[in-house]
């Protein structure tokens, strides 16, 4: 049996050097081609990273590439992914694997016919402070969960990317680019969610670009939900509030709580993979919980402002040592499926004004405790 499976990657945008740069750490995976419908973008990927470049096509019926890494934008996403599929390809998805249920339906179909794995980032919730939250949870560490409260608020992203359309139209916004680390960061922690309801809007109609590129000083017209405040009813009866916002300028909101019958629990943000969890008993006091040494929640990326862990591809080294070992994956088609369903619902619930019952469900993925983390690194 093989012990690593080849990976190519289709898009040599920003995010694209993450996988470059992170897929070394991890067993099971090698990246060895880069392609994007600009051959240019490829070309120079190729050139820092001393992979292949190669047109799409050729990519696609390159034999020693046994999976794919989509990084196209968001709305290219279902068509590529499907085009990697055919090609006999596994696919590994940037998020959101696709925009609509029946997309990710007609993908898992597929996918199911021609006997390959369809999975999606985010991975983040694989990470040190993530996975031990869920520790706590699981070990009743706050009791039964009844409820719990998630916030991603900032100002938009007119004012860092230098091409910043996309991110307020049908497919951006709050909810859909930002959203996926927090629903599946939920999702991990709390089961399955049953339904949604939400009020959304925008606050503005258009944006001015501030950030340096060809579209500084220029307006851009707002097409999608910038402000959504929505509430998910889990499956196992517990409520979470999630607000998410391109519309606030400051705020004083933590990213993640969880509130039980024996206490409370703050959860880092979810974008990343480390940070400090902390816990509270019924006697109201907040401190650092424990320390748990996983291998996920080491600081690994150094920047002149802060440290982080950063462990993005982990997801998908889980997926090609799933695929070689014939087992479940953790970030699976069934829960990337499901975190679009909460989210197309929540949008769909503020053009309807009602509550939105969920099309999909999902089993929590596998828990991936410091020994399960360590047998994922190189």
């Amino acid at each position: 049996m093989a012990d690593q499976l080849g990976v190519g990657i289709i898009g040599c945008g920003n995010i694209s050097t993450t996988y470059l740069r992170l897929a070394p750490l991890f067993r099971g995976l090698e990246i060895r081609a880069v392609a994007d419908v600009v051959l240019a973008a490829a070309e120079k990927r190729a050139e820092e990273f001393d992979v292949e470049p190669q047109t799409v096509d050729a990519l696609l019926s390159n034999d020693a590439i046994d999976v794919v890494i989509n990084l196209t934008i968001p709305d290219a996403h279902y068509r590529v992914s499907s085009a990697i599929l055919e090609a006999g390809k596994h696919v590994y998805s940037e998020k959101p694997f696709v925009l609509s249920v029946e997309d990710g339906l007609h993908l898992k179909a597929l996918a199911d016919g021609k006997g390959l794995r369809v999975g999606s980032a985010p991975d983040t919730f694989l990470g040190g402070a993530h996975q031990h939250a869920r520790k706590l949870i699981d070990d009743g560490a706050i009791g039964t969960v009844t409820a719990g409260t998630a916030y991603v608020m900032s100002h938009g992203m007119e004012m860092w990317h230098p091409n910043p359309g996309f991110f307020f139209q049908p497919g951006g916004g709050p909810i859909l680019d930002l959203g996926p680390y927090y629903i599946t960061d939920l999702v991990n922690l709390l089961g399955p969610v049953r339904r949604v309801a939400a009020i959304t809007g925008m606050g503005t109609p258009t944006r001015l670009v501030t950030a340096d590129g060809p579209f500084k000083n220029k307006e851009i017209p707002v097409g999608t939900p910038t402000n959504v405040h929505a509430l998910l009813d889990f499956q196992s009866g517990a409520s979470v509030m999630l607000g998410a916002s391109w519309d606030v300028w400051a705020h004083r909101h933590r990213t993640i709580e969880i509130y039980g019958t024996e206490g409370s629990l703050f959860v880092p943000d979810p974008n990343w993979f480390g940070g400090t969890v902390e816990v509270a008993g019924r006697d109201g006091k907040i401190a650092e919980a424990t320390r748990w040494d996983h291998p996920f929640g080491v600081e690994n990326d150094i920047r002149p402002h802060a440290a982080f862990a950063n462990y993005r591809t982990a997801g998908l080294a889980d997926m090609a040592l799933a695929i070689l070992h014939d087992r479940p994956s953790r970030c699976s088609l069934d829960l990337a499926l499901h975190v679009v369903d909460v989210m197309t619902s929540i949008l769909k619930s503020g053009e309807m004004g009602a509550f939105v019952d969920l099309q999909t469900t999902c089993e929590r993925p596998e828990a991936l405790d410091p020994e399960a983390a360590a047998a994922l690194l190189a």
